[in-house]
């Protein structure tokens, strides 16, 4: 089962071969890549995957697919992947770690301008530093998210520092020494002679 909605059109449900759409699906970018759908013969219409609902213990099986609507002469809003690109000069000479906090970027676009990803190179990335939103450039359209968040940035290895023994404070106590008590003592000595 599948929903197509969008562009001033009520919901109409539709039924989806699940071969076929487990072929489609394994070959594209779900999110971003602009499907032709027909109707009932009718002439096909540009759609957006917006949804798949997957079966929780075989996620090849599709349970229920959200199709959008859209226009050529609309934009719209959607989330593209971010790929990262490159090894950062903080990792390949100095061991750094590069630690990458947003995976996808939210754009509003045209629909024949839609990016199967956007393209982030952190070759000159050093340790400490990092590429916010604002860094990252899109031929055609605009980014929606916060320019000052960070993208990724090359943080420092981190080494854990073996524990330092404690050293008393104190001066060590002299060592007790077990003796038997004088009155013991001496009654034996007097019993031996």
């Amino acid at each position: 089962p599948a929903v197509i909605y969008g562009h001033n059109r009520a919901p109409e449900s539709l039924a989806v071969d699940g071969a076929v759409l487990g072929k489609l699906l394994s070959g594209i970018t779900a999110g971003s890549t602009i499907l032709d759908v027909s109707l009932d013969g009718a002439e096909p219409v540009k759609a957006l995957i917006r949804e798949i609902q997957r079966h929780p213990l075989r996620a090849t099986d599709v349970l229920h697919l959200d199709l959008y609507e859209v226009r050529a002469d609309e934009e719209i809003t959607l989330e593209v992947p971010l790929k990262v690109v490159g090894i950062p000069d903080g990792v390949r000479n100095f061991g750094g770690v590069l630690d990458q906090v947003m995976h996808r970027l939210e754009i509003q676009v045209f629909p024949a301008d839609i990016p199967p990803h956007i393209e982030l190179d952190v070759t000159n990335l050093g340790i400490g530093k990092s590429l916010f939103v604002r860094d990252v450039k899109l031929d055609k359209g605009e980014i929606l998210n916060d320019p000052t968040l960070p993208v990724c940035s090359v943080v420092a290895p981190r080494t854990e520092e073996a524990p330092v023994a404690a050293v008393p404070t104190e001066a060590p106590a002299e060592p007790e020494l077990i003796r038997k008590p004088k009155a013991e003592a001496e009654g034996e000595a007097e019993t031996k002679a």
